[in-house]
């Protein structure tokens, strides 16, 4: 089993910066995919960013492309991902997600709900003057 925590979200102004923080525990592993994904009320569960682990391969949803940045930390098994130039759009329960990579993935796999087999609590994003 893998364990992920979130942390780091709360209330901006439009405009402003936040560094969410993912730290993965439990089942040791030499390659996976993590990934953010983030819920708004009424609607779905959508992609924002994703990283393989061991490569640094980084992918984007286009509404962050630019302003988002996911990246890992090996030593401490934790992936972050800075938002800057936040919007009130991008208010949302962000949640952090993992899956055990057990071969290659074209990066279309990346970003699919599906892929992920582990998730976190989420943590609330606000963005609002």
């Amino acid at each position: 089993q893998v364990q992920l925590v979130e942390s780091g979200g709360g209330l901006v102004q439009p405009g402003g910066s936040l560094r969410l923080s993912c730290a993965a525990s439990g089942r040791t592993f030499s390659e996976y995919a993590m990934g953010w994904f983030r819920q708004a009320p009424g609607k779905e569960r959508e992609f924002v960013a994703a990283i393989r682990w061991s490569a640094g391969s980084t992918y984007y949803a286009d509404s962050v492309k630019g302003r988002f940045t996911i990246s890992r930390d090996n030593a401490k098994n934790t992936v972050y991902l800075q938002m800057n130039s936040l919007k009130p759009e991008d208010t949302a329960v962000y949640y952090c997600a993992a899956r055990i990579l057990s071969g290659y993935f074209t990066s279309n796999f990346y970003y699919s709900r599906s892929f992920y087999d582990y998730w976190g609590q989420g943590t609330q994003v606000t963005v609002s003057s």
